[in-house]
């Protein structure tokens, strides 16, 4: 048989409780900390998954553009390709009319390096076409993979396009702390090939 005294009391000792209080805030501290670690972990993820993307959706439409260049179907006589340093233009007949003024059948290419961003023109006037991009060349080459500034022997268009995130990262050191992604495409239109 047990026997209580009747001064002995149940409960916890001071000792006991801050000892339980200084496990679990412990506990509380790892798991605070591993929460803040996969958030941070997510988070970047997120913005490489958003850059790669917004290259290559910019890379995919350009290219099908730049395969119509120069589709004239009542061979009216126009460059599909014209030669410029600073831009790049884009010019096809797509609904057959004989003449390039309607929406999407003269496009201009143009890069704003103050805005990190490149343009698109359809006549309109410029519009943010795809932005957070770094860097955005393009190179005319003719039918032998040659450089050259001739429009009449433009056959092949080499493209590269420089993505970043929209965020620095302060635990990535290259870049200025900009996580990048680069993407090249040499595009051969179909209507220039000779």
């Amino acid at each position: 048989m047990y026997y209580l005294s009747k001064n002995k009391k149940n409960g916890f000792t001071l000792v006991e409780l801050l000892i339980a209080m200084t496990i679990g805030l412990i506990i509380l501290t790892a798991l605070s900390s591993t929460f803040l670690m996969q958030r941070k972990i997510y988070d970047v993820q997120e913005q490489i998954v958003e850059m790669v993307q917004t290259a290559r959706a910019a890379m995919d439409m350009m290219t099908r553009e730049i395969r119509m260049a120069g589709y004239d179907p009542t061979g009216t006589g126009f460059a599909g390709i014209p030669y410029s340093s600073s831009q790049l233009q884009i010019v096809a007949d797509l609904d057959g009319n004989g003449n390039t003024t309607d929406s999407n059948e003269n496009i201009t290419y143009t890069y704003d390096a103050a805005n990190l961003q490149i343009d698109r023109n359809t006549g309109s006037g410029d519009q943010p076409f795809s932005e957070n991009i770094q860097l955005f060349t393009f190179d005319y080459l003719d039918s032998a993979g040659s450089a050259t500034t001739a429009t009449a022997d433009i056959r092949q268009i080499r493209i590269t396009i420089k993505a970043r995130t929209s965020k620095a990262d302060s635990n990535y050191s290259a870049d200025n702390g900009y996580r990048t992604h680069t993407l090249t495409s040499l595009i051969m239109p179909r209507n220039l090939v000779l």
